[in-house]
Protein backbone atom coordinates (compact mmCIF):
# COMPACT_ATOMS: atom_id res chain seq x y z
CA UNK A 1 0.00 0.00 0.00
CA UNK A 2 1.16 3.63 -0.78
CA UNK A 3 2.11 6.13 1.54
CA UNK A 4 -1.47 7.99 0.03
CA UNK A 5 -3.40 5.11 0.66
CA UNK A 6 -2.23 4.59 4.06
CA UNK A 7 -2.96 8.04 5.44
CA UNK A 8 -6.93 7.22 3.24
CA UNK A 9 -6.99 4.21 5.83
CA UNK A 10 -5.71 6.25 8.87
CA UNK A 11 -8.73 8.95 8.26
CA UNK A 12 -11.07 6.55 7.88
CA UNK A 13 -10.02 4.56 10.56
CA UNK A 14 -10.78 7.78 13.25
CA UNK A 15 -14.02 8.08 11.00
CA UNK A 16 -14.88 4.61 12.09
CA UNK A 17 -13.32 5.12 15.63
CA UNK A 18 -15.88 7.94 16.03
CA UNK A 19 -18.38 6.62 14.82
CA UNK A 20 -19.07 9.34 13.01
CA UNK A 21 -20.93 8.04 9.79
CA UNK A 22 -21.65 11.61 7.95
CA UNK A 23 -18.42 12.58 7.93
CA UNK A 24 -16.97 9.09 6.73
CA UNK A 25 -19.79 8.92 3.72
CA UNK A 26 -18.29 12.50 2.78
CA UNK A 27 -14.90 10.93 2.65
CA UNK A 28 -15.45 7.73 0.87
CA UNK A 29 -17.97 9.84 -1.85
CA UNK A 30 -14.25 11.29 -3.12
CA UNK A 31 -12.88 7.93 -3.73
CA UNK A 32 -12.61 5.61 -6.75
CA UNK A 33 -14.29 2.44 -5.44
CA UNK A 34 -11.13 0.61 -6.45
CA UNK A 35 -9.38 2.76 -3.76
CA UNK A 36 -11.79 2.02 -1.19
CA UNK A 37 -11.81 -1.84 -1.96
CA UNK A 38 -8.15 -1.62 -1.36
CA UNK A 39 -8.87 0.32 1.63
CA UNK A 40 -11.82 -1.67 2.90
CA UNK A 41 -9.04 -4.63 2.63
CA UNK A 42 -6.83 -2.77 5.31
CA UNK A 43 -9.50 -2.54 7.98
CA UNK A 44 -8.53 -4.27 10.94
CA UNK A 45 -12.23 -6.02 11.85
CA UNK A 46 -14.87 -7.71 9.98
CA UNK A 47 -16.87 -5.01 11.55
CA UNK A 48 -15.24 -2.25 10.30
CA UNK A 49 -15.78 -3.44 7.00
CA UNK A 50 -19.19 -3.63 6.92
CA UNK A 51 -19.90 -0.73 8.87
CA UNK A 52 -18.19 0.93 5.98
CA UNK A 53 -20.00 -1.23 3.06
CA UNK A 54 -23.11 -0.07 4.90
CA UNK A 55 -22.32 3.77 4.42
CA UNK A 56 -21.85 3.44 0.08
CA UNK A 57 -24.98 3.88 -2.36
CA UNK A 58 -26.01 -0.02 -4.04
CA UNK A 59 -24.16 0.97 -7.20
CA UNK A 60 -20.72 1.88 -5.48
CA UNK A 61 -20.99 -1.43 -2.85
CA UNK A 62 -21.38 -3.80 -5.98
CA UNK A 63 -18.04 -2.11 -7.90
CA UNK A 64 -16.54 -2.53 -4.57
CA UNK A 65 -17.25 -5.58 -3.63
CA UNK A 66 -16.65 -6.67 -7.60
CA UNK A 67 -12.81 -5.77 -6.62
CA UNK A 68 -12.31 -7.25 -3.33
CA UNK A 69 -10.65 -10.33 -2.94
CA UNK A 70 -13.40 -12.80 -3.72
CA UNK A 71 -13.53 -14.25 -0.56
CA UNK A 72 -13.92 -11.24 0.78
CA UNK A 73 -16.59 -10.06 -1.02
CA UNK A 74 -18.54 -13.55 -0.41
CA UNK A 75 -17.97 -13.13 3.53
CA UNK A 76 -19.03 -9.28 3.86
CA UNK A 77 -22.20 -10.32 1.14
CA UNK A 78 -23.35 -13.05 3.79
CA UNK A 79 -23.35 -10.68 6.50
CA UNK A 80 -25.15 -8.04 5.01
CA UNK A 81 -29.10 -8.49 5.10
CA UNK A 82 -31.32 -10.03 2.75
CA UNK A 83 -32.96 -6.60 1.19
CA UNK A 84 -28.97 -4.95 0.92
CA UNK A 85 -27.71 -8.00 -0.22
CA UNK A 86 -30.00 -8.20 -3.52
CA UNK A 87 -29.99 -4.59 -3.46
CA UNK A 88 -26.16 -4.76 -3.77
CA UNK A 89 -26.49 -8.07 -6.44
CA UNK A 90 -29.03 -6.47 -8.57
CA UNK A 91 -26.58 -3.49 -9.58
CA UNK A 92 -24.19 -5.66 -10.12
CA UNK A 93 -23.06 -6.22 -13.93
CA UNK A 94 -24.28 -9.74 -14.72
CA UNK A 95 -21.08 -11.29 -15.65
CA UNK A 96 -19.60 -10.12 -12.13
CA UNK A 97 -22.37 -11.27 -10.27
CA UNK A 98 -21.75 -14.57 -11.83
CA UNK A 99 -18.12 -14.58 -11.73
CA UNK A 100 -18.76 -13.93 -7.21
CA UNK A 101 -21.45 -16.74 -7.20
CA UNK A 102 -19.11 -19.06 -9.23
CA UNK A 103 -17.12 -19.26 -6.40
CA UNK A 104 -20.23 -20.89 -3.67
CA UNK A 105 -21.10 -24.44 -3.61
CA UNK A 106 -24.42 -25.21 -5.84
CA UNK A 107 -26.70 -24.47 -2.83
CA UNK A 108 -25.18 -21.08 -1.49
CA UNK A 109 -25.42 -20.03 -5.42
CA UNK A 110 -28.98 -20.80 -5.27
CA UNK A 111 -29.90 -19.20 -2.24
CA UNK A 112 -28.03 -16.01 -4.18
CA UNK A 113 -29.95 -16.71 -7.11
CA UNK A 114 -33.33 -16.08 -5.28
CA UNK A 115 -32.27 -13.17 -4.34
CA UNK A 116 -32.39 -11.38 -7.43
CA UNK A 117 -35.14 -10.69 -10.03
CA UNK A 118 -36.62 -13.29 -11.89
CA UNK A 119 -35.06 -12.05 -15.05
CA UNK A 120 -32.34 -11.15 -13.68
CA UNK A 121 -31.77 -14.57 -12.40
CA UNK A 122 -32.52 -16.26 -15.60
CA UNK A 123 -29.20 -14.25 -16.92
CA UNK A 124 -26.86 -15.08 -14.47
CA UNK A 125 -27.59 -18.50 -14.49
CA UNK A 126 -26.71 -19.10 -18.16
CA UNK A 127 -23.64 -17.47 -17.44
CA UNK A 128 -22.77 -19.60 -14.68
CA UNK A 129 -23.23 -22.79 -16.82
CA UNK A 130 -20.17 -21.85 -19.01
CA UNK A 131 -16.66 -23.08 -18.15
CA UNK A 132 -14.81 -20.25 -15.94
CA UNK A 133 -12.07 -19.53 -18.59
CA UNK A 134 -13.38 -19.87 -21.19
CA UNK A 135 -15.52 -16.55 -23.72
CA UNK A 136 -18.63 -17.24 -22.11
CA UNK A 137 -17.00 -17.91 -18.50
CA UNK A 138 -15.76 -13.94 -18.65
CA UNK A 139 -19.07 -12.49 -21.06
CA UNK A 140 -21.63 -9.75 -20.19
CA UNK A 141 -25.07 -10.15 -21.64
CA UNK A 142 -25.57 -6.26 -20.87
CA UNK A 143 -24.90 -4.89 -24.53
CA UNK A 144 -26.39 -2.95 -27.19
CA UNK A 145 -27.90 -4.58 -30.02
CA UNK A 146 -30.37 -3.87 -33.27
CA UNK A 147 -32.00 -4.99 -35.97
CA UNK A 148 -30.14 -4.68 -39.59
CA UNK A 149 -33.72 -3.13 -41.31
CA UNK A 150 -33.62 -0.47 -38.30
CA UNK A 151 -33.10 2.85 -39.64
CA UNK A 152 -30.67 4.91 -37.83
CA UNK A 153 -33.23 6.97 -36.13
CA UNK A 154 -34.58 3.93 -34.78
CA UNK A 155 -31.39 2.15 -33.72
CA UNK A 156 -30.44 5.74 -31.73
CA UNK A 157 -34.34 5.23 -29.81
CA UNK A 158 -33.48 2.20 -28.78
CA UNK A 159 -29.64 3.02 -27.85
CA UNK A 160 -31.51 5.39 -25.40
CA UNK A 161 -33.31 3.01 -23.71
CA UNK A 162 -30.99 -0.10 -23.40
CA UNK A 163 -27.77 2.22 -22.92
CA UNK A 164 -28.03 2.62 -18.96
CA UNK A 165 -27.95 -1.19 -18.28
CA UNK A 166 -25.09 -1.60 -21.14
CA UNK A 167 -21.48 -2.65 -20.50
CA UNK A 168 -20.24 -0.44 -23.56
CA UNK A 169 -22.00 1.68 -26.14
CA UNK A 170 -19.27 2.35 -28.03
CA UNK A 171 -20.09 -0.68 -30.25
CA UNK A 172 -23.25 -1.11 -31.74
CA UNK A 173 -24.08 -4.84 -33.38
CA UNK A 174 -26.34 -5.67 -35.76
CA UNK A 175 -28.34 -8.78 -36.00
CA UNK A 176 -31.34 -10.62 -37.96
CA UNK A 177 -34.28 -11.79 -37.09
CA UNK A 178 -32.89 -15.11 -36.11
CA UNK A 179 -30.33 -12.75 -33.68
CA UNK A 180 -27.71 -13.96 -35.46
CA UNK A 181 -24.96 -11.57 -35.82
CA UNK A 182 -24.79 -9.80 -39.11
CA UNK A 183 -22.40 -6.57 -38.71
CA UNK A 184 -21.30 -3.92 -36.11
CA UNK A 185 -21.28 -0.27 -36.07
CA UNK A 186 -19.49 2.18 -34.54
CA UNK A 187 -21.15 4.80 -32.69
CA UNK A 188 -19.76 7.49 -34.03
CA UNK A 189 -21.10 6.29 -37.24
CA UNK A 190 -24.55 5.71 -35.93
CA UNK A 191 -24.86 9.52 -35.06
CA UNK A 192 -23.45 10.87 -38.07
CA UNK A 193 -25.72 8.90 -40.26
CA UNK A 194 -28.82 10.44 -41.96
CA UNK A 195 -31.98 9.48 -39.81
CA UNK A 196 -33.58 7.63 -42.71
CA UNK A 197 -30.37 5.36 -43.29
CA UNK A 198 -30.75 1.65 -42.80
CA UNK A 199 -28.29 -0.03 -40.82
CA UNK A 200 -27.45 -2.67 -43.04
CA UNK A 201 -26.32 0.28 -45.26
CA UNK A 202 -23.69 1.54 -43.18
CA UNK A 203 -22.34 -1.38 -40.78
CA UNK A 204 -19.22 -2.98 -41.37
CA UNK A 205 -20.02 -6.53 -42.16
CA UNK A 206 -16.79 -8.16 -41.74
CA UNK A 207 -16.85 -8.82 -37.67
CA UNK A 208 -14.19 -10.37 -35.57
CA UNK A 209 -15.94 -12.48 -33.07
CA UNK A 210 -15.23 -15.66 -30.73
CA UNK A 211 -17.24 -18.39 -30.03
CA UNK A 212 -18.80 -19.21 -26.58
CA UNK A 213 -15.87 -22.06 -25.89
CA UNK A 214 -12.85 -19.84 -26.88
CA UNK A 215 -10.22 -20.12 -24.37
CA UNK A 216 -10.22 -16.83 -22.61
CA UNK A 217 -6.30 -16.17 -23.11
CA UNK A 218 -7.08 -16.63 -26.72
CA UNK A 219 -9.80 -14.54 -26.45
CA UNK A 220 -7.80 -11.57 -24.67
CA UNK A 221 -5.36 -12.35 -27.39
CA UNK A 222 -7.64 -11.41 -29.68
CA UNK A 223 -8.82 -7.72 -28.07
CA UNK A 224 -5.26 -7.08 -27.93
CA UNK A 225 -4.00 -7.92 -31.62
CA UNK A 226 -7.19 -5.59 -32.73
CA UNK A 227 -7.30 -3.24 -30.28
CA UNK A 228 -10.89 -3.51 -29.33
CA UNK A 229 -12.88 -2.41 -26.68
CA UNK A 230 -15.31 -5.66 -26.39
CA UNK A 231 -15.61 -8.36 -29.09
CA UNK A 232 -18.66 -10.62 -29.58
CA UNK A 233 -19.50 -14.10 -28.26
CA UNK A 234 -21.62 -16.17 -30.71
CA UNK A 235 -22.73 -20.32 -30.86
CA UNK A 236 -22.06 -22.58 -33.74
CA UNK A 237 -25.00 -21.17 -35.24
CA UNK A 238 -23.77 -17.44 -35.08
CA UNK A 239 -26.44 -16.55 -32.42
CA UNK A 240 -25.17 -13.04 -30.41
CA UNK A 241 -24.80 -14.39 -27.03
CA UNK A 242 -22.58 -11.88 -25.67
CA UNK A 243 -19.71 -9.42 -25.29
CA UNK A 244 -16.39 -9.70 -23.85
CA UNK A 245 -15.34 -6.12 -22.81
CA UNK A 246 -11.65 -4.73 -22.53
CA UNK A 247 -11.99 -4.17 -18.51
CA UNK A 248 -12.62 -8.72 -18.63
CA UNK A 249 -9.45 -8.96 -20.77
CA UNK A 250 -7.10 -7.04 -18.77
CA UNK A 251 -8.35 -9.15 -15.43
CA UNK A 252 -7.83 -12.84 -18.11
CA UNK A 253 -3.98 -10.99 -18.44
CA UNK A 254 -3.60 -10.35 -14.98
CA UNK A 255 -4.68 -14.00 -14.20
CA UNK A 256 -2.83 -16.02 -17.02
CA UNK A 257 -0.14 -14.14 -16.43
CA UNK A 258 -0.22 -15.00 -12.21
CA UNK A 259 -0.94 -18.62 -13.42
CA UNK A 260 2.20 -18.20 -15.78
CA UNK A 261 4.49 -17.42 -13.04
CA UNK A 262 3.71 -20.10 -10.47
CA UNK A 263 3.84 -22.33 -13.04
CA UNK A 264 7.79 -20.86 -13.99
CA UNK A 265 8.20 -21.64 -10.21
CA UNK A 266 7.28 -24.95 -10.41
CA UNK A 267 3.98 -24.66 -8.53
CA UNK A 268 1.00 -24.35 -10.95
CA UNK A 269 -2.38 -22.75 -10.04
CA UNK A 270 -1.04 -22.38 -6.90
CA UNK A 271 -2.43 -18.67 -5.50
CA UNK A 272 -3.02 -18.72 -1.80
CA UNK A 273 -3.13 -16.66 1.38
CA UNK A 274 0.24 -16.54 3.18
CA UNK A 275 -1.63 -16.14 6.42
CA UNK A 276 -3.99 -18.84 5.57
CA UNK A 277 -2.03 -22.22 7.45
CA UNK A 278 -4.86 -24.56 7.78
CA UNK A 279 -3.84 -28.58 6.49
CA UNK A 280 -6.18 -27.96 3.54
CA UNK A 281 -4.30 -25.06 2.53
CA UNK A 282 -0.84 -26.80 3.31
CA UNK A 283 -2.24 -30.35 1.91
CA UNK A 284 -2.63 -28.34 -1.58
CA UNK A 285 0.70 -26.19 -1.46
CA UNK A 286 2.33 -29.63 -1.25
CA UNK A 287 0.16 -31.45 -3.70
CA UNK A 288 0.59 -28.60 -6.36
CA UNK A 289 4.34 -28.19 -5.46
CA UNK A 290 6.04 -31.83 -4.75
CA UNK A 291 5.81 -33.41 -8.03
CA UNK A 292 7.77 -31.02 -9.77
CA UNK A 293 10.04 -30.95 -6.83
CA UNK A 294 10.54 -35.35 -7.57
CA UNK A 295 11.57 -34.06 -11.03
CA UNK A 296 14.09 -31.88 -10.60
CA UNK A 297 15.38 -34.06 -7.18
CA UNK A 298 15.61 -36.87 -9.82
CA UNK A 299 17.67 -34.75 -12.24
CA UNK A 300 20.05 -34.18 -8.91
CA UNK A 301 20.20 -37.89 -8.78
CA UNK A 302 21.55 -38.31 -12.34
CA UNK A 303 23.62 -35.38 -11.89
CA UNK A 304 25.35 -37.21 -8.95
CA UNK A 305 25.67 -40.48 -10.81
CA UNK A 306 27.09 -38.51 -13.45
CA UNK A 307 30.08 -37.02 -11.16
CA UNK A 308 30.38 -40.31 -9.24
CA UNK A 309 31.73 -41.92 -12.47
CA UNK A 310 33.76 -38.26 -12.85
CA UNK A 311 35.52 -38.60 -9.42
CA UNK A 312 39.02 -40.40 -11.09
CA UNK A 313 39.59 -37.15 -12.79
CA UNK A 314 38.59 -34.88 -10.36
CA UNK A 315 40.68 -36.69 -7.81
CA UNK A 316 43.48 -36.34 -10.88
CA UNK A 317 42.89 -33.11 -11.33
CA UNK A 318 41.28 -31.61 -8.03
CA UNK A 319 41.16 -28.14 -9.90
CA UNK A 320 38.09 -29.70 -12.22
CA UNK A 321 35.87 -29.08 -9.47
CA UNK A 322 36.51 -25.61 -8.86
CA UNK A 323 34.12 -24.95 -12.15
CA UNK A 324 31.48 -27.46 -12.18
CA UNK A 325 29.14 -24.61 -10.27
CA UNK A 326 30.34 -21.99 -12.87
CA UNK A 327 29.32 -24.06 -15.70
CA UNK A 328 25.92 -25.03 -13.98
CA UNK A 329 24.84 -21.79 -12.93
CA UNK A 330 25.56 -20.59 -16.30
CA UNK A 331 23.72 -22.72 -18.56
CA UNK A 332 20.92 -22.40 -15.80
CA UNK A 333 20.91 -18.54 -16.69
CA UNK A 334 21.18 -19.42 -19.96
CA UNK A 335 18.42 -21.75 -20.25
CA UNK A 336 16.11 -19.90 -18.46
CA UNK A 337 16.39 -16.76 -20.92
CA UNK A 338 15.60 -18.66 -23.73
CA UNK A 339 13.15 -20.35 -22.32
CA UNK A 340 11.48 -17.00 -21.55
CA UNK A 341 11.63 -15.72 -24.55
CA UNK A 342 10.37 -19.11 -26.02
CA UNK A 343 7.08 -18.91 -24.10
CA UNK A 344 6.06 -15.26 -24.20
CA UNK A 345 6.36 -15.46 -27.52
CA UNK A 346 3.89 -18.43 -27.78
CA UNK A 347 1.83 -16.64 -25.11
CA UNK A 348 1.85 -13.50 -27.08
CA UNK A 349 1.25 -15.66 -30.39
CA UNK A 350 4.81 -14.46 -31.92
CA UNK A 351 5.59 -17.51 -32.54
CA UNK A 352 3.56 -20.28 -34.44
CA UNK A 353 3.02 -22.84 -36.85
CA UNK A 354 6.25 -24.88 -38.27
CA UNK A 355 8.30 -21.31 -38.36
CA UNK A 356 8.54 -22.28 -34.22
CA UNK A 357 11.19 -24.80 -34.92
CA UNK A 358 13.15 -21.58 -36.80
CA UNK A 359 13.44 -20.63 -33.20
CA UNK A 360 15.46 -23.35 -31.33
CA UNK A 361 18.08 -22.92 -34.19
CA UNK A 362 18.13 -19.42 -33.39
CA UNK A 363 18.88 -19.74 -29.47
CA UNK A 364 21.39 -22.22 -30.59
CA UNK A 365 23.07 -19.84 -32.78
CA UNK A 366 22.82 -17.29 -30.23
CA UNK A 367 23.95 -19.87 -27.02
CA UNK A 368 26.90 -20.68 -29.15
CA UNK A 369 27.73 -16.62 -29.64
CA UNK A 370 27.45 -16.31 -25.88
CA UNK A 371 29.61 -19.75 -25.15
CA UNK A 372 32.52 -18.33 -27.07
CA UNK A 373 32.80 -15.42 -25.77
CA UNK A 374 32.65 -16.33 -22.38
CA UNK A 375 34.60 -19.44 -22.95
CA UNK A 376 37.19 -17.82 -23.78
CA UNK A 377 36.89 -15.48 -20.78
CA UNK A 378 36.95 -18.54 -18.52
CA UNK A 379 39.20 -20.03 -20.38
CA UNK A 380 42.03 -17.60 -20.10
CA UNK A 381 41.56 -17.43 -16.22
CA UNK A 382 41.24 -20.84 -15.59
CA UNK A 383 44.65 -20.99 -17.64
CA UNK A 384 45.75 -18.00 -15.26
CA UNK A 385 44.92 -19.33 -12.37
CA UNK A 386 45.78 -22.87 -12.51
CA UNK A 387 48.68 -22.24 -14.42
CA UNK A 388 47.39 -25.21 -16.57
CA UNK A 389 46.54 -23.93 -20.22
CA UNK A 390 45.01 -27.37 -21.28
CA UNK A 391 42.53 -27.15 -18.29
CA UNK A 392 42.14 -23.37 -19.62
CA UNK A 393 41.12 -25.06 -22.80
CA UNK A 394 38.96 -27.86 -21.47
CA UNK A 395 36.83 -25.28 -19.36
CA UNK A 396 36.40 -22.95 -22.18
CA UNK A 397 35.41 -25.79 -24.41
CA UNK A 398 32.84 -27.14 -22.08
CA UNK A 399 31.37 -23.58 -21.38
CA UNK A 400 30.45 -23.14 -25.17
CA UNK A 401 29.29 -26.29 -25.71
CA UNK A 402 27.23 -25.68 -22.54
CA UNK A 403 26.17 -22.16 -23.62
CA UNK A 404 24.95 -23.94 -26.63
CA UNK A 405 23.07 -26.36 -25.28
CA UNK A 406 20.99 -24.65 -22.79
CA UNK A 407 19.48 -22.27 -25.17
CA UNK A 408 18.43 -24.44 -27.53
CA UNK A 409 17.14 -26.62 -24.42
CA UNK A 410 15.05 -23.38 -23.50
CA UNK A 411 13.95 -23.06 -27.29
CA UNK A 412 13.34 -26.80 -27.41
CA UNK A 413 11.67 -27.88 -24.37
CA UNK A 414 8.65 -25.41 -24.49
CA UNK A 415 7.93 -25.72 -28.51
CA UNK A 416 7.99 -29.71 -27.34
CA UNK A 417 5.42 -28.98 -24.49
CA UNK A 418 3.30 -27.09 -26.80
CA UNK A 419 3.11 -29.67 -29.14
CA UNK A 420 2.19 -32.49 -26.79
CA UNK A 421 -0.87 -30.27 -25.20
CA UNK A 422 1.10 -29.24 -22.27
CA UNK A 423 1.46 -25.47 -21.15
CA UNK A 424 4.79 -24.25 -22.19
CA UNK A 425 5.21 -22.69 -18.40
CA UNK A 426 5.21 -25.70 -16.68
CA UNK A 427 8.85 -26.39 -18.56
CA UNK A 428 11.05 -23.92 -17.64
CA UNK A 429 11.69 -24.56 -13.65
CA UNK A 430 11.48 -28.40 -13.43
CA UNK A 431 12.52 -29.81 -16.93
CA UNK A 432 14.80 -27.28 -17.90
CA UNK A 433 17.29 -26.67 -15.41
CA UNK A 434 17.46 -30.03 -14.71
CA UNK A 435 18.49 -30.94 -18.25
CA UNK A 436 20.58 -28.55 -18.37
CA UNK A 437 22.59 -29.47 -15.42
CA UNK A 438 23.05 -33.55 -16.83
CA UNK A 439 24.08 -31.87 -20.30
CA UNK A 440 26.31 -29.52 -18.87
CA UNK A 441 28.06 -32.39 -16.82
CA UNK A 442 28.08 -34.94 -19.36
CA UNK A 443 29.72 -32.48 -21.87
CA UNK A 444 32.34 -31.26 -19.09
CA UNK A 445 33.32 -34.90 -17.77
CA UNK A 446 33.32 -36.11 -21.27
CA UNK A 447 36.21 -33.78 -22.51
CA UNK A 448 37.98 -33.96 -19.46
CA UNK A 449 38.37 -37.32 -19.89
CA UNK A 450 39.21 -37.55 -23.42
CA UNK A 451 42.04 -35.07 -22.24
CA UNK A 452 42.98 -35.98 -18.91
CA UNK A 453 46.43 -37.10 -19.96
CA UNK A 454 47.22 -33.31 -20.73
CA UNK A 455 45.67 -32.17 -17.59
CA UNK A 456 48.06 -34.63 -15.50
Amino acid sequence: MTEEKKLLLTELEGYIEEKDAEQARQFLAQLQYADIAEILEELASEEQQLWVLSLLDDETAALVLNEVDTELGLKLLGQLNQQKASDILEEMPFDDAADLLGELPDSEQTHYLNLLEKEDRTEVEELLTYPADTAGGIMTTEYVSVMEDFTAEEAIATLRKIAPDAETIYYVFVVNTHNQLVGVISLRELIVAAPTTLIRDVMHRKVVSVPVDMDQEEVARIVSKYNFLAVPVIDDQQHLLGIVTVDDVIDVIHEEVTEDIFRLAGAPGEEEDEEDTSVWKIATSLKARLPWLFVTMLGGLVSGQILSHFSDQINAVVALAFFIPLLTGMGGNVGTQSSTVTVRGIATGQIKGKGAWKIVCREALVGLMIGLVLGVFVGVVASWWQDKPMLGLVVGLAMAGNMLTAAAMGAFVPLTFRKLGIDPAVASAPFISTAIDITGLLIYSTLATLLIVYLL
